[in-house]
């Protein structure tokens, strides 16, 4: 399957899939944040603030983390670091970076961090559910062969679409997240579960992959995954006893 990148051009610039996808994904997560926060009786225009200092870093954080990861041919290749346009973002990257924003700017704004980042879950599992289709114009973050009827030709062989995968399992997980919003449920529950949920279905998924970034002899992704998990599922037994006294 030969597919190009680049969407369309504006004379010598070249408009990427991968970057049309990630904007989509980002306006639609911006309008899913602003909407709750009208509901919520919150500033509308914090979520749109969080998300002015949150994008950049984000972004920072996503590339430091598959350049770091990548070193051993970023060392070589130093003028391809900050060649994003081309895909090689991390988002476990830009999520620890994400995390770090939220603090900082529920901090200065005197917001309640965990309600805050209720507000923002939903729409950012489903930026990550829209954002995936950029690896499929990208031709990359594709899994080991298989014969199943749904593999995709790609690199020369029958391969797992495991940015399908991942796509589809955001998609289940911002419906979940959804619907758990309007169960007034404990706050930073639905922050907590967002964690816990895309990091159960990221292990699996990353288990397919020939791409992944590695630590010794162990997949990054799924070593952070399972990290999320657990300390996921510490967290939300300590706010529900909290929110139980």
């Amino acid at each position: 399957m030969n597919i190009d990148p680049v969407a369309f051009s504006i004379g010598p610039i070249d408009i990427y899939w991968y970057g049309i996808l990630i904007s989509t994904g980002v306006l639609a997560a911006t309008f899913l944040a602003v909407r709750e926060a009208q509901r919520q009786g919150i500033n509308e225009d914090y979520p749109i603030l969080f998300l002015f200092w949150a994008l950049p870093l984000g972004l920072l954080g996503a590339r430091l983390w598959y350049v770091v990861f990548n070193w051993s041919y970023y060392s070589q290749n130093p003028g391809q670091i900050l060649a994003f346009r081309s895909g090689g973002l991390a988002i476990h990257g830009a999520v620890i970076a994400g995390v770090l924003t939220l603090f900082f700017f529920c901090r200065a704004k005197k917001l309640d961090a965990w309600h805050f980042g209720d507000i923002l879950a939903p729409g950012l599992i489903l930026a990550q559910a829209i954002g995936r289709w950029g690896n499929f114009f990208n031709q990359e973050a594709y899994g080991v062969e298989t014969d199943l009827p749904w593999a995709m030709y790609i690199d020369g062989a029958y391969r797992h679409p495991t940015f399908l995968y991942e796509s589809l399992w955001d998609i289940m997980v911002f419906i979940l997240l959804m619907r758990l919003l309007r169960q007034k449920p404990v706050p930073g529950e639905v922050m907590i579960k967002y964690f816990i949920f895309y990091s159960i279905g990221r292990f699996f998924i990353e288990g397919l992959r020939t791409d992944s970034l590695y630590v010794g002899p162990f997949r990054t992704a799924q070593v952070v995954s399972a990290f999320f998990v657990i300390a996921g599922l510490i967290l939300l037994w300590y706010r529900k006893k909290e929110a139980q006294r």
